[in-house]
């Protein structure tokens, strides 16, 4: 994984893209130290990624200290979460892998009794631990949002690792300058995707609507 990221950012960045955004749990985990050195330190390039943005909106949320994280075995294992909530070494944290969670939001199943079965395997034993904050520590996540909180209760808060990450974007892109000046019209949007394309529009258009258009195959790591 971490050599398959670097190619690919390798490769927008040799594109000519202002910033580069890891949106991606795993990937965060693997890469990012290699990913700041190399195009921030080295080349002045913002990198935002998403494990920090959602540690730190858990961390303000939580009343009771007491939060739970999910996330692919991948996540869970690196760790990366537990260093990003060294920022508020008090907290009290339940983990839990959910590797069949992804392979539902890709195969477009995000109810039903399969789907609630296997929430209720991974999810009751984080609910038994009296979270009060949930973080969905996988951008697939959100779109199980309907059956995670009805396993997990009205009084957990949970916590997008996406949302914050897109908010952080923003903020990056207001810190830097380098927002796009509404003088230059609507912009264009290009998609590129390492693996099938048909697959890769057929799920982005689950998170982002029917504007996503035709779907270039990527040059790296073919």
């Amino acid at each position: 994984m971490r050599a398959h990221a670097l190619e690919v950012m390798d490769d927008l960045v040799d594109a000519g893209v202002k910033m580069l955004v890891i949106a991606c749990n795993s990937a965060s985990s693997a890469v990012l130290r290699d990913a700041r050195e190399r195009y921030t330190l080295r080349r002045g390039l913002p990198v935002v990624e998403v494990i920090l943005p959602a540690a730190r909106r858990a961390a303000s949320a939580t009343r009771t200290g007491r939060i739970g994280v999910i996330g692919t075995k991948a996540t869970i294992q690196s760790r990366s979460y537990d260093d990003a909530f060294a920022i508020a070494p008090r907290l009290s944290l339940t983990m839990q892998p959910c590797p069949r969670f992804v392979e539902f939001v890709e195969a477009g199943v995000t109810s039903g009794p399969e789907v609630l079965a296997v929430a209720h395997e991974y999810l009751d034993p984080v609910r038994e631990a009296d979270v009060d904050t949930l973080v969905l520590g996988c951008t697939h996540y959100p779109l199980l949002t309907g059956v995670i909180s009805y396993v997990m209760g009205d009084d957990v808060t949970l916590v997008s690792s996406a949302e914050e990450t897109a908010k952080d974007v923003y903020r990056t892109l207001v810190a830097h300058d380098l927002e796009r000046s509404l003088q230059l019209g609507a912009p264009e949007h290009r998609f590129l995707a390492t693996g099938d394309s048909d697959s890769f529009q057929h799920l982005a258009r689950r998170f982002l609507g029917p504007e996503v258009g035709a779907v270039e195959a990527a040059t790296v790591l073919r």
